[in-house]
């Protein structure tokens, strides 16, 4: 049976347990930060980040972190943490959160890392480091042949048009001779079952939300986002993680004279829709069972 939607905040926060952990995932641009300082100041709790672009400590802007303001009004974890250039995986995540699980604040975890999400609710296999030989090996290849080289267990299982999910899946299989399938079929008991939360899905509706994707980078150009991706283009690199953070390729385009502002930013936007579309995929297909609150 369908779970009903909830379409207020006043709703979201009667259904929410104050004793237990909170889940927010969304896709980008959908309110989640709103929702989850709304619920910290009414019922207590620490907000914990659970967006893989996030992390980085070069991006606030450009990675719509909460601002100052925000981070001020209630406790933030695992926000601009991580130096760019710095390796951080969902394993180095889950090792955070699990410390964050182990204290005295009641976490509040928001974002829209799907991986985040489904490693800490449904375990995370224990898989050896990527040699950086190997990791550079795979920047080499293009997309299509990353994908011919997966294994067809794995091929079945990930998103085929994600190339970071690619990448990765080539990765382990090459580094270790066995599938990432496999290593995930090994995985141990995870960290947060869903039944120690309160999980909730933010169903945005795609017109409503392409709305606010566009609204939203404009606020971001306005904010300072060129200039925060202007102090970073010295060290750009785009093999880097925290560098293919949505808009600063587009906007690196621009400053380096490949494309005028305009089609940077119509790019970006593009971009952003995309990656929400891939979201509120991961949605649909693992969020069943969680609550859903429909803003808008």
């Amino acid at each position: 049976m369908p779970v009903p939607s909830l379409t207020t905040t006043a709703a979201v926060l009667s259904a929410v347990d104050p004793a237990l952990p909170v889940l927010i995932a969304g896709p980008t641009a959908s309110g989640k930060s709103a929702l989850a300082l709304a619920i910290a100041e009414a019922q207590g709790g620490v907000i914990v980040n659970a967006d893989a672009s996030q992390v980085y400590d070069c991006w606030r802007v450009i990675s719509a972190r909460p601002s100052v303001e925000e981070e001020a009004r209630a406790p933030h974890l695992l926000y601009g943490h991580v130096v760019p250039n710095t390796p951080y995986s969902v394993g180095h995540w889950l090792r955070e959160v699990e410390d964050i699980l182990r204290g005295s604040q009641r976490p509040i975890i928001i974002g829209g890392t799907g991986l985040y999400f489904a490693a800490l609710t449904q375990g995370l296999a224990d898989i050896p480091a990527t040699p950086d030989a190997i990791r550079a090996a795979g920047n080499a290849m293009s997309l299509a042949e990353l994908t011919a080289a997966l294994d067809p267990k794995t091929a079945a299982r990930i998103d085929l048009n994600n190339p970071m999910r690619v990448k990765r899946g080539w990765e382990v299989l090459t580094a270790t001779g066995r599938s990432l399938a496999d290593w995930q079929d090994a995985t141990p008991p995870p960290l947060l079952p869903l039944g120690a939360c309160t999980a909730i899905a933010v169903e945005a509706d795609k017109d409503w939300l392409n709305a606010r994707i566009i609204r939203r980078f404009d606020q971001m150009l306005d904010q300072g986002a060129l200039d925060e991706v202007a102090r970073v283009a010295p060290s750009y690199d785009p093999t880097l993680p925290a560098h293919r953070a949505i808009g600063v390729p587009e906007l690196i385009a621009y400053l380096e004279g490949r494309h005028t502002l305009k089609v940077a930013r119509e790019n970006a936007i593009i971009a952003t829709r995309r990656y929400a579309k891939r979201q509120r995929t991961w949605l649909r297909r693992n969020t069943a069972d969680w609550l859903k609150y429909a803003p808008g």
